[in-house]
């Protein structure tokens, strides 16, 4: 596996931008100089980040998402030694 993150990440496995891989390494976000936790998708390119948006549920199950604009910056969290 390479060291370059995708540039469109999804954590949810039915969404095309999901990569197992990645995600099992570990994903830091930083969203207008601030790190996030809860991020559930992300384009570095759009420069757009997806979080949920309350308790809310979708008709899945899955929490309603809100999406913020402006700077992404991602990195792996670990240091590629796995």
């Amino acid at each position: 596996m390479t060291d370059t993150l995708p540039d469109r990440l999804s954590i949810y496995p039915d969404s095309p931008y999901y990569n197992y891989e990645v995600l099992a390494r570990g994903i830091g976000v930083r969203f207008r100089g601030e790190e996030k936790t809860n991020v559930e998708e992300y384009c570095v390119s759009e420069g757009w980040i997806k979080v949920a948006a309350g308790k809310a549920l979708d008709r899945k199950g899955r929490p309603l998402l809100m999406t913020l604009k402006g700077p992404v910056e991602v990195w792996f969290r670990d240091d590629g030694a796995a």
